[in-house]
């Protein structure tokens, strides 16, 4: 990883804070702890000029937030101290991951207590001044007119790999730090394996299973692909904030698909490209819950208007990498036309929400675009929703009689276990066979208007209640 330069006052902040550091040491002041390359290590606590500070260029609260304006991302990568590139820094911290037009709720409530209260957590910063920890809370301190901001001080060899690891193990120790948004999270995550960790050393410091980590690369990898697919001519494209509130829904998605590849791969595929179509279109978890992997075929294609339309084809077979002659078949048409769809969407759904980079035309065009799918949506989202309240409603008689049979297969366990332990009242057994009685008669008498030729199962249960 490269370094990231001397931060412009670098030399001057660290005169001031081994200033501090010695009278720090010399009335043996507070320390805070943190973990150092593996190992703890307790640093003294001094008071530092907020203003004197940079923020962390690289900090992983805000990683997926700079992509919103590209122009102020480009002065984070070219100047990181420079005061464009810090004032932007000092935006994103204030702004709501999910909805970066809004301040963050937290960030208030953070400025709130540090008004109230004042500051109670260090943060850590670097020798030269970059702030490590308490990012936000320099940003608050900042806003609130306080002078001074309390942290920790790494030592002097600090790297920015050591910088980010700091930052990312103190975030995971969850005591009273704003979490990372879910993206940030992801990016997090996806960075500790490219240092070549191992899943399971990473899926422990971030106290997740392995098996919701491999999840969590799934949907992050399905992510990027999408972002890849909506890149236009002109270089537009979705970006990873797009996908900050849909972590539920992607995550339904991956469980899904998982369960449906087992058995039928290009079924799967399919499931994929429609829910990630209706992701794009915002809709929510019970409407995505509609949509089978029949559902492009079965309620969408025939809906489509022209301009949303793929032109058919037939898929060439798949050669198998390492056996030359030998190949599989390819996606099925369904499988192309749901893709082909969703490909169109996500191009759409950039240019639309590009309205200073993409010319007015074709802003309008793609919104226009994205209004008609919704409405074919909506149409294909009701057929399949009255689908699936007619099977619940088909299935759920049959499914009444599994679970009364259940409970009469237990009832005769405990009838033979109260029998041998002399406990059985015989009285209140007899009373609960009439109320059963009752009740299969009422269920035989509706039977015996319906079937005129009843099977196997009908004619047993009107036999048993003697209705003819």
């Amino acid at each position: 990883m490269a370094e990231f330069g001397m931060p412009p006052q670098g030399e001057e902040i660290k005169a001031l804070i081994n200033q501090r550091l010695k009278h720090a040491m010399t009335e043996a002041g507070a320390k805070v702890t943190v973990d150092w390359r593996g190992e703890l290590r307790h640093l003294y606590v001094i008071s530092m000029p907020v203003d004197m500070l940079y923020f962390n260029p690289d900090t992983h609260r805000i990683r997926a937030q700079r992509t919103l304006d590209p122009a102020r991302n480009h002065e984070i990568d070219t100047d990181p101290w420079g005061e464009a590139a810090q004032t932007y820094l000092h935006d994103l911290l204030r702004q709501r991951p999910a909805n970066p037009d809004q301040v963050d709720p937290d960030f208030i409530a953070l400025k709130d207590e540090l008004d109230d209260s004042g500051q109670r957590e260090p943060g850590i910063v670097s020798p030269h001044g970059i702030l490590v920890d308490g990012n936000t809370r320099a940003a608050a301190l900042r806003d609130l007119g306080v002078q001074n901001i309390k942290v920790g001080v790494l030592p002097d060899d600090t790297s920015r790999l050591d910088i980010n690891s700091v930052e990312l193990t103190l975030q995971l120790r969850k005591d009273r730090r704003r979490d990372y948004s879910y993206i940030n999270r992801l990016i997090a995550i996806d960075e500790e394996l490219g240092r070549g960790r191992s899943e399971a050393d990473v899926a422990k410091d971030f106290n997740i299973k392995p098996a919701t980590l491999q999840r969590d690369r799934w949907v992050y990898r399905l992510i990027l692909d999408a972002i890849d697919r909506s890149r236009t001519a002109d270089g537009v494209s979705l970006r990873l904030i797009d996908f900050e509130q849909h972590q539920e829904k992607l995550r339904e998605l991956h469980r899904d698909f998982s369960t449906l590849a087992k058995t039928d791969p290009d079924a799967a595929d399919r499931l994929k490209q429609t829910r990630l179509a209706m992701v794009l279109l915002d809709y929510p978890k019970t409407s995505l819950r509609l949509a089978e992997d029949d559902f492009h075929a079965r309620y969408l294609d025939s809906r489509l208007p022209e301009d949303l339309k793929s032109a058919p084809g037939s898929a060439a077979p798949v050669s198998v990498p390492g056996l030359p002659g030998v190949t599989i078949p390819g996606p099925s048409s369904d499988s192309e036309a749901a893709e082909a769809l969703t490909n169109r969407l996500l191009r759409a759904k950039a240019v639309a929400r590009d309205s200073s980079g993409s010319s007015p035309a074709d802003v309008a065009e793609a919104s226009s675009l994205m209004r008609k799918a919704r409405e074919t949506f909506d149409v294909a989202v009701k057929l399949a929703g009255q689908n699936a309240e007619l099977v619940k409603r088909q299935t759920a008689v049959p499914e009444r009689l599994t679970d009364a049979a259940d409970y009469v297969t237990q009832c005769a366990n405990e009838f033979a276990e109260a029998k041998a332990k002399r406990a059985l009242d015989e009285e209140a057994f007899d009373d609960a066979l009439i109320v059963l009685r009752e009740s299969l008669e009422s269920l035989a008498r509706q039977a015996g208007r319906t079937f005129t030729a009843p099977g196997e199962g009908v004619a047993w249960l009107l036999d048993a209640a003697r209705i003819k």
